[in-house]
């Protein structure tokens, strides 16, 4: 086996060292969830991979956010219901100033 014959110094152990850095780990936003996750991992935070469900946190997050999706809907329905309601009382008004303001002339 070789054995160096002298001691390396600390300038030369520095210089040959120089170029030997660490680099951050490339992160990417999760498509299913927004957190922040290492490139080509799968999420740790609601186990999706590529838009698939790969751990058992995924699929658990899927099935919520399927339950979500269906409670939103409802909610769209809703809320275009209470909007239509309030629409229309506020054109029968219009239209009666309209008709009050022609039987005054």
């Amino acid at each position: 086996m070789a054995v160096p014959k002298k001691r390396t110094g600390h300038s030369a152990q520095g210089k040959r060292r120089s170029n030997w850095k660490a680099t951050k780990p490339t992160t990417v936003k999760c498509p299913n969830c927004g957190a922040v996750a290492l490139a080509h991992t799968v999420c740790t935070a609601c186990g999706t991979y590529k838009g698939k469900a790969v751990s058992k946190k995924g699929e658990v997050a899927v099935e919520e956010a399927k339950v979500e999706e269906v409670k939103e809907t409802k909610k769209a329905k809703k809320s275009t219901k209470k909007v239509e309601e309030v629409e229309a009382p506020v054109e029968e008004a219009k239209a009666e100033e309209v008709v009050e303001e022609k039987t005054e002339e």
